[in-house]
């Protein structure tokens, strides 16, 4: 973010030089009162300065700004001279568009902000037409400085209170390691024309109550955890052995950038691969976005929206963030995002409608080491309970060899056959199991579950099957090679108990030794996927980049003054009691007095010998030819107006939009008005219209 928010002055002249004559003498004699001829618009322009540069006037000017004021100065700062459709993308749900867009015209009239057209080329897209842009008075800094410094009043925020937070299933390491035990253990994942299958979905519904397993597993696939093959998915071994060393919270911003990025898993299967830098830019995003929020403070949904544009126009995580990822719209990725950091649990929600968020604080989300004691508990010989201390490797350990049960109220594990020999296949013996399982419950097991893990084992080694295909059998199981179903598959014997198979699946192999009466059959991989100590991680740790500013969003203004609005008052009286002295017509005196109100009238000098303009912007009810001709001048000029209208039930309808003409219609005159932002035109009997007000345009030429 730009620590210089102001242009220079000669920028600020050059921007009044420019204005057409018109514009440029009515804001002079506003000031200045009946400007002298010969005109010279350099010299008047510098009178103006020397005005806006006296102590006493700048005084009064900071006297009369308001807390929506401070708002939208602080706005103009911090987005660093946006264009207008920026700064009303930024207060969406704050202020309309006729709102706001008054708010920048009284600006503008109070010399405060003005707009120059910026001709170089911002953001990513090339030959870009040049942009008026909204930016500060420099001469002003004095009193605008610290203004720009309060951005409280940008970012609203209340204490945390998560008595009324809503329950969410927090993605811990316990139930992100049951996840890979439940993917280990499926086979057929997908429909064959794309989708999960219902019964996978049903299962994992019972066994991960609260959780979007499916926009998980869609984040798991993205972040290269998991392959899709066919109708199955796989684990990516060497990938998981570097994400299990990041930290808790970045394992979690890294499956949220997953979810963003990751595809619609309802429809054909994705051509989804992994890209390193086309994930660590959303990840340093939602990293540097968590880390400016305070964890003992709860925040509504428009602030996060600011600070989330704040830090993308400040560089962070721009070239990722905004790629519309596999078909999510780029207007939606915000709320993408919010929604992906909930389901794994960094952040939370509370309010009556769950309406504020909040960063869940390390203590509620951060399991820890479990140094010091169990962090299973055999609750049967062959199942566990997992303690939130366990560490995520111990827990993917467990998952390697065991089944998930539950992820309710307790997370619990439990070993069976199935799963046993999933880990043999994966290269882990039965002492390696055993070993880990009496580590974890300080020597809880039992020797049941001992002598039963060693019992398979051994029948293990018994019969095992190759890919490619080979099979061996152990001397006591060669009778198979020469009895059906097994026989007929045997095309040659390579060595004893080593035999070529003619079948071209495993699948058929499996269900042939089953036939015969096999009921534990090895089939470990023979691929091996290369990994090495020094080989780059495809995850480097978001903690790395630098940290953001958060003071530039959440300053300490602890000693800044409030703005009650005393001050302005106490000169608006000053002025109208001056006003009353004057000798004007009722026209020069409702200018003035509006002068006043609209917070234009800096000193006295204003009220003596100002050329007046009377000029009448809205007409109501039954002022049927004020409407008439300030419809017809807001057509010849091109302007916006804002008309309101009631219906049957007494419901006040208000629209802002271009009038393109009046139309007759038997004895009615209608008003033909486009919406904005466009809708569809609206036909309208002037005698209907309660109120018709036409809104003035920038003296800068919008």
């Amino acid at each position: 973010m730009s620590s210089v928010p102001f242009q220079s002055p000669d920028v600020w002249k050059s921007a009044l030089l420019t204005l057409p004559d018109t514009s440029y003498f009515e804001l002079m004699r506003s000031v200045f009162g009946n400007v002298k001829t010969p005109f010279n618009k350099q010299r008047l322009a510098e009178d103006l300065a020397a005005i806006l540069s006296k102590k006493e006037t700048q005084e009064t000017i900071a006297g009369y700004i308001d807390e929506t004021d401070a708002r939208v100065i602080a706005a103009i700062a911090t987005l660093e001279e946006p264009a207008p459709g920026e700064l009303e993308t930024f207060f969406a749900g704050e202020f309309s568009y006729a709102e706001l867009h008054g708010i920048l015209l009284n600006l503008e009239e109070r010399l405060i902000l003005y707009r120059y057209l910026d001709k170089e080329v911002r953001g990513p897209r090339l030959n870009s037409p040049p942009v008026r842009r909204l930016s500060l008075n420099p001469l002003l800094e004095p009193i605008l400085a610290p203004i720009i410094a309060d951005k409280g009043s940008l970012f609203p925020s209340w204490p945390l209170d998560v008595s009324g937070a809503a329950p969410g299933a927090a993605l811990d390491d316990r139930i992100l390691a049951a996840i890979f035990a439940f993917i280990a253990g499926g086979t057929d994942f997908f429909k064959t024309e794309g989708g999960i299958r219902k019964k996978v979905l049903d299962d994992g519904k019972l066994l991960f109550p609260g959780l979007d397993l499916e926009a998980i597993i869609g984040g798991l696939l993205a972040v290269g955890l998991l392959r899709q093959e066919d109708e199955g998915l796989a684990i990516e071994e060497s990938k998981l052995r570097h994400f299990k060393d990041l930290s808790f919270t970045a394992r979690r911003e890294y499956a949220a950038a997953g979810i963003i990025q990751g595809p619609a898993l309802e429809g054909p299967p994705p051509l989804l691969q992994y890209g390193r830098s086309r994930l660590l830019a959303p990840v340093r995003f939602i990293h540097t976005f968590l880390s400016v929020l305070r964890m003992d403070r709860q925040y509504p949904r428009a602030t996060l929206r600011r600070i989330a544009d704040t830090l993308e126009r400040d560089g962070i995580g721009q070239a990722g963030f905004r790629a519309a990822p596999y078909g999510v719209a780029e207007a939606d990725v915000f709320d993408t995002m919010l929604e992906a950091l909930q389901t794994v649990g960094l952040l939370g929600s509370a309010g009556e409608t769950n309406d504020r968020y909040f960063r869940y604080p390390p203590a509620l989300s951060n399991p820890g080491s479990g140094a010091g004691g169990p962090v299973i508990a055999m609750d049967t010989a062959f199942s566990c309970i997992l303690y939130p201390e366990i560490s995520f490797e111990d827990a993917l350990g467990l998952a390697v060899f065991c089944v998930v049960r539950e992820t309710g109220t307790a997370v619990r594990f439990e070993l069976t056959r199935e799963s046993v020999v999933r880990g043999f296949d994966r290269g882990i013996k039965a002492d390696a199991m055993l070993s880990l399982l009496d580590r974890l419950s300080l020597n809880q097991v039992e020797q049941n579950l001992r002598w039963t893990v060693k019992d398979w084992e051994t029948r293990y080694t018994g019969v095992s099957l190759y890919q490619g295909l080979v099979l061996t059998l152990a001397e006591d199981r060669r009778y198979l090679a020469e009895a059906e179903p097994v026989a007929s598959l045997i095309t040659r014997t390579v060595a004893p108990g080593v035999y070529i198979l003619s079948a071209n699946e495993k699948a058929g192999v499996v269900q042939a030794l089953h036939k015969a009466g096999i009921d534990i059959i090895a089939q470990p991989s023979t691929v091996k996927e290369p990994f090495s100590a020094e080989r780059r991680s495809p995850y480097p740790s978001p903690e790395s980049a630098l940290p953001y500013p958060a003071q530039n969003l959440f300053p300490d203004t602890s000693d800044l003054p409030s703005r009650n609005g005393e001050k302005a008052e106490q000169y608006k009286e000053r002025f109208r009691a001056s006003l009353g002295k004057l000798s004007l017509t009722k026209g020069e005196r409702d200018e003035l007095a509006a002068r006043i109100e609209r917070r234009l009238i800096l000193n006295e000098s204003q009220l003596v010998g100002v050329s007046v303009r009377y000029e009448k912007l809205e007409a109501r009810g039954l002022d049927y030819v004020g409407k008439t001709v300030i419809a017809k001048q807001a057509i010849a000029s091109k302007q916006l107006i804002e008309i309101t209208w009631s219906n049957p039930d007494g419901e006040v309808n208000r629209v802002i939009g271009k009038p393109e003409a009046l139309e007759k219609s038997g004895s009615e005159t209608l008003l033909v008005l486009n919406p904005v932002p466009p809708n569809e035109v609206i036909r309208l009997p002037l005698g209907k219209i309660g109120l018709l007000r036409r809104i003035k345009q920038s003296i800068f030429g919008e």
